[in-house]
C-alpha cells in the first residue's frame, strides 16, 4: 500500500529531527573534545604538566598586563598578550616548556638536577611558530649550578635564541662567533644582575630544530661559566615577549638526558641497570625494527620510559607493544597496559615502522627512565 502524503511527511520529519539531533551531540562531542585538548592557563605563575614529562608554565613576571597561553598536548600558545615594556630592558615574561625544575616545580619523573660530568648526552627537539608583529625572541635556555638545586634561580643561563623580532638582543654584548652543532652562532656573553647569560643567536630563524643540549654546555664549561662538576638543572623552550606575542606556540618539545650507567648521584631519579638490542630489517625508504629491553638490575622497573634519538631522516609510522612519540628526533617509547614492569633479570620487547632518506643509520645511544644503557 503506497503511503498517504500526511504520513510520508511524518516520516521525513521525523527522520529530519533524528538527523538535528545526531548533529548536535556530534557538536557537544566535538565541543568537549577541544576543551579538553586545551588548558587555558592565565595566572601569572600558572602551570600544567604535559606527556606526563613537561611543564608548560605562564611565568609573567615583568608586567601586570594580561597573559594567556593555552596548553596542548605537545606545548602551548599565547592567546593573549597584553601591553609592551621598554626593548632596551628585561622582556616581561618568558612562557616556556620544560624538563627539570623551576622554583621548586619539577617535572614528572625527570632526572634532574644532573652532574654534568655523568651526562652522555641530552637530546632534545623543538618547533615553534612565529608571528611577524610586535618584538620577541624565541629562546631555548639550559640552566647549570653548583649545587643540584631545584629553587630560585641557577648560577648560569645558556641562552639559544632561535629567532629575534624588533630591537631586541640578548644580555651583555658580542664577544665573536662560534659553530655549535653543525650551526653558525654569534655569542655573546654577559650578566644580568642576577646570573651569568651566555647567549647564542641565530642569523636567521631556525623553526625547529634536533640537537644535543651538552653541546653548548661545553661551550660554557671551555670559556668557564660552569664546570663539569656542577649540575644541569632544567632546559626550557619559549619565548620571551617586550612587545605583542599572540599567536606565538611552541608545536612540540622533547628532551632527555642520559646519564652514566653507574648512575648520577646529584639526581633524583637514581640509577638503572639496562640493556637494549636494537634490530632493523630495511628497504628502500622504510624499515621496521625490533627492540628488546633487559632489566639488568636487581629490582623491576616500572612504568618504564626507553628514550633515544632517530638519525636525521628516519620517521616512525607506527609502533606496537608501545607508544612512541613524537615521530622524529628525540623520541621516546614507554609502555603499554600490559607490559608496564620490566622484572629484575627480565625483558620487555616493542617494535616500530618507520621511513628514512638518505642512509640509514641506528640510535646512537638508549636511556631507561633517565639512564644510559648498555648496546647489546
Amino acid at each position: 500500500m503506497r503511503p498517504s502524503p500526511h504520513h510520508a511527511r511524518s516520516a521525513l520529519g521525523l527522520l529530519g529531527a533524528l538527523l538535528t539531533v545526531f548533529v548536535s551531540l556530534a557538536a557537544l562531542l566535538t565541543a568537549a573534545s577541544a576543551a579538553q585538548a586545551d588548558t587555558t592557563i592565565c595566572e601569572t605563575f600558572g602551570s600544567a604538566a604535559i606527556q606526563g614529562r613537561y611543564i608548560v608554565q605562564n611565568n609573567r613576571w615583568g608586567t601586570n598586563d594580561s597573559q594567556c597561553i593555552a596548553v596542548t598536548d605537545s606545548g602551548f600558545r599565547i592567546t593573549r598578550a597584553d601591553g609592551s615594556v621598554p626593548t632596551n630592558g628585561a622582556p616581561k615574561s618568558y612562557p616556556s616548556v620544560y624538563n627539570g625544575c623551576h622554583y621548586t616545580n619539577c617535572s614528572p619523573g625527570t632526572n634532574l638536577p644532573a652532574r654534568l660530568g655523568s651526562v652522555s648526552s641530552a637530546p632534545t627537539s623543538i618547533s615553534y611558530s612565529y608571528v611577524t608583529d610586535g618584538a620577541y625572541d624565541a629562546a631555548y635556555d639550559i640552566w647549570l649550578d653548583p649545587t643540584p638545586r631545584t629553587d630560585g634561580v641557577s648560577r648560569t643561563e645558556i641562552m639559544v635564541w632561535f629567532h629575534k623580532v624588533g630591537p631586541v638582543q640578548p644580555v651583555g654584548s658580542p664577544v665573536g662567533s662560534a659553530t655549535v652543532a653543525g650551526r653558525q652562532w654569534e655569542v655573546w656573553s654577559g650578566n644580568n644582575g642576577s646570573n651569568d647569560v651566555l647567549s647564542f643567536v641565530a642569523p636567521s630563524a631556525i623553526s625547529s630544530w634536533n640537537f644535543d643540549v651538552m653541546d653548548f654546555v661545553r661551550q660554557a664549561v671551555s670559556r668557564g661559566l660552569a664546570q663539569n662538576s656542577w649540575y644541569l638543572t632544567s632546559v626550557q623552550a619559549g619565548f620571551e615577549p617586550w612587545q605583542n606575542g599572540t599567536g606565538l606556540a611552541v608545536t612540540s618539545f622533547s628532551s632527555t638526558v642520559n646519564t652514566g650507567s653507574s648512575g648520577d648521584p646529584g639526581g633524583p631519579g637514581g640509577s638503572t641497570a639496562c640493556k637494549v638490542a636494537y634490530a632493523p630489517n630495511v628497504w628502500q625508504g622504510g624499515f621496521t625494527t625490533d627492540v628488546t629491553v633487559t632489566n639488568t638490575g636487581s629490582s623491576p622497573v616500572s612504568n618504564w620510559k626507553l628514550a633515544f634519538t632517530l638519525p636525521s631522516g628516519q620517521q616512525v609510522t607506527n609502533a606496537w607493544n608501545a607508544n612512541v612519540s613524537p615521530s622524529s628526533g628525540a623520541v621516546t617509547a614507554g609502555n603499554v597496559g600490559y607490559n608496564a614492569e620490566i622484572a629484575a633479570g627480565g625483558q620487555a620487547s616493542f617494535g616500530f615502522q618507520g621511513t628514512f632518506s638518505g642512509s640509514f643509520a641506528k640510535p646512537s645511544g638508549f636511556s631507561l627512565n633517565g639512564s644510559a644503557c648498555t648496546i647489546a
